[in-house]
């Protein structure tokens, strides 16, 4: 007797992990920071990752830092996953440069190019920056590392040269973590950068799809997850949100 035996599906697993709660003063994170980091780690403990990537800054290699150890793994360490640096003269506050990541709805969502893939880095604002120059060079570096690892971008797709089912961690930065998510995914980073929190320690999965033999697209299955945080009964951080209510003074509004 016969038996068909169906393979595994093959697919490259993108998990973005933003850094724990910062102590942003001293580049590295807070005592709760450090906790949701050893969280953190014990979820990663049972994945088999290929390789892990950090941002060159204090807090993510922090984060890092007890995963690498509990596994008794090491990073390479990559620039271009710092947070994402393009500062501009943000509508509200013309006096000083600010993170092009970071405006008041009301400044951004009636200008209908911020929507758009190809449009939203040609605004007068934007293109002061030079945002479009850092964008350019974080999704370069990205590709660059698909393209070691079997996936080579074409236009909006990817050629899968070499499908597998790798799994590759990066651990950076929300603003950041919304570029890559924005090329990725092909879509604009202004609706990713307001209308989304990561918290610290969530992870975003983002999996590889072949729906036609060589032709890669990637999907998003889960963005912020902090199940690792509920499971050792460590609550989320609120940093990277503003006031559900603006009178709840206790929250940040700024």
């Amino acid at each position: 007797m016969l038996y068909f035996i169906e393979k595994e599906p093959m697919a490259l697993k993108l998990l973005i992990v933003r850094h724990g709660d910062p102590d942003y003063e001293n580049d590295t994170l807070t005592e709760k920071g450090w906790r949701e980091a050893s969280c953190l780690a014990q979820r990663m403990a049972e994945l088999e990752v290929r390789d892990f990537y950090v941002s060159p800054l204090g807090r993510a290699r922090d984060t890092a830092s007890l995963t690498l150890e509990k596994l008794g793994r090491s990073a390479v360490e990559c620039p271009w996953l710092r947070e994402f640096h393009a500062p501009i003269h943000r509508p509200d506050v013309t006096d000083r440069r600010m993170l092009c990541w970071d405006w008041l709805p009301q400044d951004w969502m009636d200008e209908a190019r911020y929507f758009l893939p190809d449009q939203w880095f040609e605004t007068e604002i934007m293109a002061e920056g030079g945002v479009k120059a850092e964008y350019d060079r974080v999704s370069d570096s990205l590709d660059a590392l698909l393209d070691a690892h079997g996936y080579r971008r074409q236009g909006r797709l990817y050629d899968a040269v070499r499908p597998n089912n790798d799994v590759l961690v990066f651990f950076c930065h929300f603003g950041v973590e919304c570029v890559l998510l924005s090329h990725l995914l092909n879509i604009s980073p202004m609706p990713l950068w307001h209308g989304t929190c990561a918290a610290p320690t969530s992870v975003t999965t983002v999996v590889t799809e072949e729906r036609r033999r060589g032709i890669a697209s990637f999907r998003m299955g889960a963005f912020g997850d902090t199940s690792h945080l509920y499971k050792c009964g460590e609550p989320p951080s609120f940093s990277a949100r503003f006031r559900e209510c603006y009178d709840n003074g206790w929250e940040r509004r700024d």
